[in-house]
């Protein structure tokens, strides 16, 4: 099984997908950060000196890009990064306006962007929430001073606590924070405080990740030179046995196997993405799919804006074939609480994998990792820990 990738540019604008309205995602990536985190191998730049051509290359990609999505009304725009807090309110009303020429947005679009603590000023906040910012992603990682520093994160504990209280005093009542759990030197104890801290603050959705060692990061060199301790699996799974008792305690739903929200406050941008529905990814590196083909921008801040500013969109695409088609729904269902469903399986792929499915399950089910109702198949609080494995001998 072998993907088509090739590289290739949008010169102009491209014609436009004979497909049924359906609801769509566009995702911009802001490519700056003030310093990089040792943990982080995301696509960024910490020198903000492009940031201006950045804004003006993205402004000129939408109208490059503007048929992508075919006649689908966006309901979800998502500024990443990077760090987009770090734009002007003059930078993010002029990519919103552009969106808005192009594409349908929906009157009750979730509009999020990702924020650093440090940032969120509450002139910032105010200027954001005018600009129809309607959810902060705020990246918080944890409420202990010693888990910031050994991250060199740019914010410090006591910011982290502020710019909540301060996001809910400017009106934001649609917040997530990120906290990582399974650091060095993060205890039980530890990861508790944070994860309690949280949930006593009021925030209605939490991001959680383990701690992964990412080739070429500068955690991935401290490790192998033995200037900080290695990431202990055992902690790290222990770490979501015990955030799992805890939020559920709490009142949250574990909607996805890292995201936990209050009823009603689940992520409408990501959730998309495990529901396999299109998006547009603008920006340096950015994906894009389209149901049948996913496409990456160039990682590249200064060859994207050359190119952009030519008239092409740089990108290398991936032609999916069913049998990737079916994997990738296998990956991204069993990460959700809705499960698998293998009715629709046998429908979009044809019955036999369908009872292939069902036959390779049978020793998941049997250990307590899955349960098989209404014709899904869900993990269970076990099976969640071996997310990834699972869905591997699952796949084609």
């Amino acid at each position: 099984m072998f993907a088509k990738i090739l590289k290739y540019s949008i010169v102009g604008p491209a014609p436009p997908r004979i497909r049924k309205a359906f609801m769509s995602g566009i995702y911009i990536h802001i490519p700056f950060c003030k310093q990089a985190c040792y943990y982080c191998n995301f696509h960024f730049s910490t020198s903000v000196s492009q940031k201006d051509a950045m804004v003006s290359a993205i402004i000129r990609e939408i109208e490059l890009q503007q048929h992508y999505l075919g006649t689908d009304t966006v309901h979800t725009v998502y500024f990443g990064g990077g760090t987009p807090s770090l734009l002007a309110k003059g930078d993010i009303d002029a990519i919103l306006e552009q969106l808005r020429r192009y594409f349908t947005i929906a009157a009750d679009a979730e509009i999020t962007l990702e924020a650093n603590p440090d940032d969120l000023s509450m002139e910032k906040l105010l200027e954001m929430k005018l600009s129809g910012i309607n959810r902060l992603s705020i990246g918080v990682q944890s409420f202990h001073e010693a888990d910031l520093q050994w991250m060199n994160r740019a914010h410090n504990s006591q910011q982290a606590i502020d710019c909540i209280t301060n996001a809910q005093a400017a009106g934001f009542s649609n917040i997530t924070i990120d906290l990582i759990y399974g650091g060095p030197g993060l205890s039980d104890e530890g990861w508790e405080y944070n994860v309690q801290q949280a949930i006593r603050l009021g925030v209605p959705h939490l991001s959680c990740y383990a701690l992964t060692v990412e080739p070429g990061t500068a955690l991935d060199s401290f490790i192998r030179k033995k200037k900080m301790e290695a990431v202990d699996p055992e902690k790290a799974a222990r770490h979501f046995e015990l955030l799992m008792q805890w939020v559920e305690a709490a009142g949250y739903e574990h909607y996805e196997i890292s995201n936990f929200a209050l009823p009603g406050w689940h992520s409408r941008h990501n959730s998309s993405y495990w529901k396999g529905l299109s998006y547009l990814g603008l920006g340096p590196s950015a994906h894009s799919f389209n149901g049948h083909s996913r496409q990456w921008n160039v990682a590249n801040n200064a060859v994207y804006i050359k190119r952009i500013n030519a008239g092409e969109v740089p990108f290398e695409i991936e032609t999916l074939t069913a049998e990737m088609q079916f994997n990738e729904y296998i990956m991204t269902s069993l990460r959700t609480s809705a499960g698998c469903d293998t009715g629709w399986v046998g429908e979009r792929f044809g019955v036999d994998l369908a009872r292939q499915l069902l036959a390779n399950s049978r020793e998941f089910i049997f250990k307590g990792w899955m349960v098989e109702a209404d014709t899904h198949l869900r993990l269970t609080k076990a099976g969640r820990l071996f997310a990834d494995g699972i869905a591997a001998e699952l796949f084609i």
